[in-house]
């Protein structure tokens, strides 16, 4: 149960989802107790995933500062924390990472042609010991202890094609592989055109979101599953709770969630030293810890 880094370095090429433009993606090994670390080249700029560093979060998680920011980073954070890496080094020719097909599975095919790498410190995980909850209005996000992390979430759109859904997912990678990484991005078709209008949304497709106008879906092969919408939203609560820098060891709950949400939820967390704390996975270390991480 030592922490993980890539084994190799592997390249990618994708379309940005606001700009439309090619974005090339690296993805680099890094040593232990470096993090998830973004790197624009561009501008000769580092950023680490850290809740600190989220300066947006209206449409996408977005970290950064003045100097520059990195956009759209949910799907491929989502990937790194299935996958159990605990460090990489991510370098992006631009402001956001790509969006490939609207899903994480992309991103999955890389790692698996990445390999992962053992190194030589032990992995570290943060598991929650009281529940942290935050609410607007009648939506919800909530993390509470547990003895085997589940992801309850719930969604209810005043539209006949997603209407109320709700999957329960148990967390491992095989089952993020085979019920969460295909699940795409999904907006409707008015939504599209206004972002357009503003210079953004430039990349969007049918190639890379699911996209609703009024009772129908236009994408002509549908949906990957019935329920494709929920599972995309829990992808991206991984994604977005990866940025704690630890795989979490505690149940997430939600009633219509958002990256907004989410953000301050770990935030709260961090706030409450009595509501987490921090396990090394050595020797001897509880056994559940090491069936669910390993």
């Amino acid at each position: 149960m030592n922490q993980t880094t890539i084994a190799r370095e592997v390249k990618g090429v994708g379309i940005g989802l606001h700009k439309g433009e090619p974005i090339n993606i690296k993805l680099e090994p890094l040593e232990a107790g470096n993090g998830i670390v973004f790197y624009r080249s561009d501008l000769g700029i580092s950023y680490e995933a850290k809740p600190e560093n989220v300066i947006d979060t209206q449409m996408a998680t977005v970290i950064g500062d003045h100097r520059g920011y990195v956009s759209t980073i949910e799907h491929l954070m989502s990937a790194i924390n299935a996958y159990g890496i605990d460090n990489v080094r991510i370098v992006l020719n631009a402001n956001e990472a790509p969006v490939m097909d609207g899903s994480s599975i992309g991103f999955c095919m890389m790692l698996e042609e990445a390999g992962i790498k053992e190194l030589d410190e032990a992995k570290k995980i943060l598991v929650i010991k009281k529940t942290i909850e935050v609410k607007e209005g009648n939506k919800f996000v909530r993390l509470s202890p547990t003895n085997m992390p589940i992801i309850n979430y719930t969604i209810e759109f005043d539209n006949p094609i997603i209407g109320k859904q709700n999957y329960c997912f148990e967390f491992s990678k095989e089952n993020y592989i085979n019920e969460i990484a295909r699940a795409r991005t999904f907006g409707f078709l008015k939504d599209v055109q206004a972002l357009r209008a503003m210079n953004l949304g430039l990349g969007g497709s049918l190639e890379n979101a699911v996209v609703i106008d009024d009772n129908r879906i236009l994408n002509p092969e549908g949906l990957r599953f019935k329920d494709e919408f929920v599972r995309h939203k829990i992808l991206d609560a991984i994604g977005d709770l990866t940025l704690l820098g630890f795989r979490v060891f505690g149940d997430y709950t939600s009633y219509a969630g958002s990256h907004k949400l989410n953000h301050l939820l770990t935030k709260e967390l961090l706030k409450d030293f009595g509501a987490y704390e921090i396990v090394s996975l050595e020797k001897n270390t509880h056994k559940i810890y090491e069936k669910v991480f390993a």
